[in-house]
Order: structure tokens, then sequence, then C-alpha cells
């Protein structure tokens, strides 16, 4: 058994995955939407770290690297106490949008004794697009990421993507600039909602209008899970509508106590980031006129695993 550990350091959350690689398949042709069969998770461990909130004046901060450290030594202990053979660490907007972004990188490896790869944002938008796709065939559409610093966007077309770009603001960071409290109120909504279309005004939208987006990463699965929890699903929808997230949209301005406590039941870590990337999300389906959000269940740290460290 071959396990290879995959550490994504993210704006809001840092997750450690431990996959078990099947080995006695790396060499057989598998097709790429059945590239999930080359490996199974055994560990999947967050920690919320918050680790946007330590960017200031645009450079992350000296607490700011602590906290890197301390996160990543907890998941690097319990990496190698299951037997890594390997651990990979990856850093997205948190990092790279950062003025010190090579120095705090620096510095972090230098104290966790492990390399840090900070990938671009095209890097980022690609290999969640191989991530998504690993388990089910994506024609045409528009792969959409909601990080917390950063929303992707990928083009999809004939089973390959382009036209990757990342957008500067994601469910977290639209929480710190426009939020005062836990839940925003409807003018913060309208902020957030301001702040996202002047960067959608400043890209050529065209390529990346579709009735069809793909979601991936915590923020989607987030409002799923939320989505599933408040109007009793009896499990979590494979898609949204726009009609779904504007009900949970109207729940929150008309019953903000129930929309709350369904939020804390279904995803108390992302209590503060839901309705922002909730929002991000409702917009982007009306500017790109969608009519559906399919959840994918694999995305950027398993397009790093089968591309950067398997290389299949």
């Amino acid at each position: 058994m071959a396990l290879n550990g995959i550490i994504d350091l993210g704006s809001n959350t840092v997750r450690l995955v431990v996959y078990d690689i099947k080995e006695r398949l790396l060499d057989k042709k598998i097709a790429p939407h059945e590239r999930n069969r080359l490996f199974k998770s055994i560990v999947n461990e967050k920690k919320t770290a918050g680790l946007s909130a330590y960017v200031e004046d645009g450079a992350f901060s000296r607490a700011g690297i602590d906290a890197a450290i301390k996160v990543l030594e907890k998941h690097l202990a319990t990496a190698h106490n299951v037997g890594c053979s390997t651990v990979h660490i990856f850093a997205t907007a948190v990092i790279r949008n950062c003025s010190n972004s090579k120095d705090a990188a620096r510095r972090i490896s230098k104290a966790i004794d492990t390399p840090i790869d900070v990938i671009s944002a095209t890097d980022e938008a690609h290999l969640g697009f191989v991530g998504a796709s690993c388990d089910r065939v994506i024609e045409n559409g528009t792969l959409v990421d909601i990080g917390g610093g950063s929303t992707e966007l990928t083009t999809v077309r004939d089973e390959a993507d382009s036209h990757n770009i990342s957008l500067p603001q994601g469910s977290v960071s639209s929480y710190a600039q426009y939020v005062k409290f836990i839940l925003p109120n409807p003018e913060e909504c309208a902020a957030i909602v301001q702040e996202f279309r002047r960067h959608l005004a400043s890209t050529d939208l065209n390529c990346y209008c579709s009735k069809r987006l793909y979601g991936i990463g915590g923020s989607v699965r987030a409002i799923d899970k939320l989505y599933a929890e408040t109007f009793s699903h009896d499990s979590v929808p494979a898609r949204l509508e726009p009609y779904q997230i504007d009900a949970l949209k109207n729940l929150l301005l008309d019953q903000p106590s129930t929309f709350a406590h369904a939020a804390t039941r279904a995803i108390p870590e992302r209590l503060h980031s839901v309705v922002p990337g909730m929002v991000i999300v409702r917009e982007l389906m009306a500017e790109l006129g969608a009519k559906s959000l399919t959840i994918c269940k694999h995305g950027v740290r398993e397009g790093y695993l089968l591309e950067r460290v398997l290389q299949v």
C-alpha cells in the first residue's frame, strides 16, 4: 500500500488528504473520467485557520506565517503517523496574492522542512478541472471554484479545459472586507455583489457563458449541504438551480434566525463564509446564463495528485 499525503494551504482552511494509491493500476490505460479508480482517500482532515485574516496591507504577516507553520506541523505529524511515503503541500491565493509571497513560502517551508508549491491561478483552475473530471465526463460547460480568496473560472469544451482565469475575490475575502458581524445584511450582500461585478466587468465573459456550471471546492459544497439541511432533503442534491439558491437567500432575509440555525447544524465551520459564497455563485449564474450548478466531488487536490504527483 502506497500512501501519499496532499496538503492544501488555503485562505480559510488547511486540509490534509491521505490517498491510498492503487499501484497495480498505474501502468494500465485508464480513461480520464475513470482516474478516480487510481486512488482512495483514507484520511481527510480539515483545520480552519482563517489565514486570509493575516494579510495586512497586502503582505502575509509574521503571525500568519506562525499560524500556517503550526497547522502544517500538525498535518505533517498526522501524515507521517499513518505511514505516508510522501507529503506534498501546495498553496493557493492566500500566499500567491501576497506582496511577500516568495518570502512567506520560504519561511514556512524552512520551518517545517517541507517544500511549499505556490501554484499559479491558471494552474489552480486547470488542476481543478483535472480533479473534477476524474470521475465523470465533462463535455461542455464552465467550471467554477469559489475559494476563500479567489474565484476560478474554466471553460470546458469537448472534454478539454481552456481560458483558465482567477478573479481576486472569494468567500472569505468578501466576508473580511464587507461583513461586520457573522451573517451579512442586505446592504453588505449588495456590496459583495457590486465588487464582484466590478471584477466581472474587466473580464470577457463570452467564453464562460453556459447553461451548465460545474462547481468544485468547499464553498459550493457548503451551499449544497445548507440547502439540504434547510429544506429537509433526505440527501444532498447533485446539482442546484437558481431558484434553490434564491430560496436560501430569501430565507436569510425573511427568517435570519432559521437560516442561522440551519447553517450552524449543516456547516458550522463555514457559517461566516457561506453567504458570501452563495452571493457570488448566484451572480455568476445570472451573468453566465446558467440554469444549473452540478456539484463535483473532486477538485484541485485530486488534480494535483494525478498530474503533479502521479503524473498520469
